[in-house]
């Protein structure tokens, strides 16, 4: 039976994509100290002659100020934005920018490709302002936040410190996880980037459902009336060849000079980026002197930070976060000299789950992480969540092993987009194999990256395996931790994408990305199997052709391994007590 897919949620990823970058100031911050003046819709021309519109709130009194500067494709805040005020009222000029192509500037919206050149003219020129002290901040998140990482590596002598919120620096591994197509992360908000004036968000949400299902990839753009063209190039160069070399830090990390403090959610769709970014900045190849300048924060959050409620969880007052303050205080730290406190602490913060608590620790990934393996069991019956799938530290012996069959025309829908949602819908499905553990005895804290190690054979020259971690509560949710893809040809990294033997067994690595979340006692541990997880990625409809072109559909007979000699398993980062 066909499924229809609730695809409404990826409306809500719209909405939290558009306003990630601004932060809200805080209702209750009503106190005002310096008269602002503002300047706005200042046309300032890049090196090709471009003109970018610039906003620019400054205290209106003589004298020079740090400046904290935002490059935005979502708006730069026109007349009396709140958020500006707040900090020009407390001793800084802001500078928001809108870019190329977006708003009054001028030039064509190329997703990611300009950025960093843009940005380094644009702190060039805030530089030498008359108003400027020489010392320039960035914040904003999501795009706003690649928009701070492309240009730090070219080193502007004004760049002192930068504080980019989920987000990434490397546009490809975002697009691509694993060779599939993020495809309800940039198929919407390419919709939403490129919409004519005359076209109502409205009226695109009621083709999204066919649009997402329509084939070949490619030309999904034509199902809205109009070309984009940045998607189309993307979906044309699906492995990390020059067309990104603008859009990545690539090896550029050790040219940065700049205080960072790196901040993310457990849950958000980029959170691989923001770890990845700090991992980089704190490599040993990194000057000492700014590596110890290097901060990580990651909340029980989505791609907007803050509140304690996401998804189908509430995780209390503590993970309440006011950015405003947050960045006032870091920004009072490097551009003004403030000794608040803030560099003495530990350089990573993260909230656990589970026991909803914040806990400081001094790298990332903890040092003292037990990686434990635990491994795929069954009679050959593991499908869904009835079936008879176990998960524990034990090696298997020779054991049946598990099959399903992967319909690209059925596939496993995704549930609840971002957050943690109960999985127990698609558990119900004959092609999700679940494994579980008995209920613990005692709580068990997985903190660090996860990782599955499945031992697979497809029927097909080309097709997808997922995992995913889940917590299952004492009356039976089943909560989702975190999750990951991997493309059969690109099973392996280091060489060239390669379509697959039919039968044959291979071993798959897939990457879970990260999170922090204590299993309580009573509750149990679970690893669902599958191949699909749509539309979060685009269906591999195993035919092993050009994915973006394809149009054909066949099913995969898929099995799964778990023996002495194929002992498929998830590795969890335990911390012990």
């Amino acid at each position: 039976m066909k499924r229809r897919f609730n695809l409404k949620p990826l409306i809500l990823i719209w909405a939290v994509l558009l306003m990630v970058p601004g932060y809200g100031v805080a209702q209750e911050v009503t106190q005002s100290f310096l008269p602002v003046k503002e300047e706005i819709g200042v046309k300032l021309a890049m090196r090709d002659g471009v003109r970018l519109s610039t906003n620019i709130y400054r205290p209106d009194t003589i004298g020079k100020f740090p400046v904290l500067l935002m490059r935005t494709p979502y708006g730069n805040g026109g007349k009396g934005n709140r958020n500006a005020h707040f900090f020009a009222q407390r001793g800084y000029a802001v500078v928001i920018q809108d870019t190329r192509g977006i708003g009054d500037s001028e030039g064509i919206f190329n997703a990611n490709q300009p950025e960093a050149l843009d940005g380094y003219d644009t702190q060039q020129w805030i530089g030498k302002q008359a108003w400027c002290n020489g010392k320039i901040g960035t914040y904003g998140g999501s795009y706003v936040g690649f928009t701070q990482w492309m240009p730090a590596p070219l080193q502007s002598q004004y760049l002192v410190t930068m504080i980019p919120v989920v987000t990434f620096s490397d546009l490809h591994d975002v697009v691509y996880q694993n060779g599939a197509f993020r495809l309800d992360l940039f198929t919407p908000w390419s919709f939403e980037m490129t919409k004519p004036y005359n076209v109502s968000r409205s009226s695109i949400t009621d083709k999204i459902d066919s649009i997402l299902m329509t084939l070949p990839l490619i030309e999904q753009d034509r199902a809205l009336g109009w070309k984009i063209s940045f998607v189309r190039d993307w979906l044309s160069h699906p492995e990390h060849d020059l067309y990104w070399a603008g859009t990545s830090v690539g090896d550029a990390y050790s040219n940065i000079r700049a205080s960072i403090y790196n901040i993310g959610g457990w849950y958000d769709i980029l959170l691989a980026g923001t770890i990845n970014n700090y991992i980089k900045m704190t490599a040993p190849d990194i000057d000492p002197e700014i590596r110890k300048k290097q901060k990580l924060l990651i909340g029980p959050w989505v791609h907007s930070t803050g509140k304690r409620k996401v998804g189908e969880l509430d995780f209390g007052e503590e993970a309440l976060f006011n950015s405003t303050e947050f960045r006032l205080r870091w920004f009072d730290s490097q551009l003004k000299g403030v000794d608040n406190g803030v560099m003495q602490e530990p350089p990573v913060k993260i909230f656990v789950m589970g026991i909803n608590e914040w806990r400081y620790e001094y790298e990332w990934p903890l040092s003292r992480t037990d990686y434990q393996k635990y491994y795929f069991h069954s009679k050959g019956n593991a499908n869904t969540f009835e079936g008879d799938g176990k998960l524990n530290t034990k090696r298997p012996r020779n054991e049946s092993e598990d099959r399903f069959v992967y319909r690209p025309d059925d596939p496993v829908p995704t549930i609840g987009t971002m957050g943690p949602y109960d999985q127990r819908p698609v558990e119900e499905r004959q092609d999700v194999l679940v494994y579980t553990t008995p209920p613990l005895k005692n709580d068990l804290e997985v903190t660090g990256p996860v990782n599955a190690v499945v031992y697979a054979s497809s029927s097909a020259v080309n097709t997808d395996f997922t995992a995913r971690l889940v917590d299952v509560y004492p009356n039976g949710r089943a909560i989702r931790i975190c999750e990951g893809i991997i493309r059969a040809d690109h099973r392996n990294p280091d060489v060239p994408p390669s379509n697959i033997s039919p039968g044959k067994i291979y071993e798959y690595s897939i990457d879970l990305w990260a999170t922090s979340n204590v299993f309580l006692e009573g509750h149990r541990v679970r690893v669902e199997i599958s191949s699909s997880n749509f539309p979060r990625f685009d269906r591999n409809l195993n035919t092993g052709k050009y994915f973006a072109t394809d149009t054909t559909m066949i099913n995969a007979e898929q099995t799964i391994y778990h023996s002495p000699a194929y002992p498929s398993c998830i590795i969890l980062p335990v911390i012990n007590k």
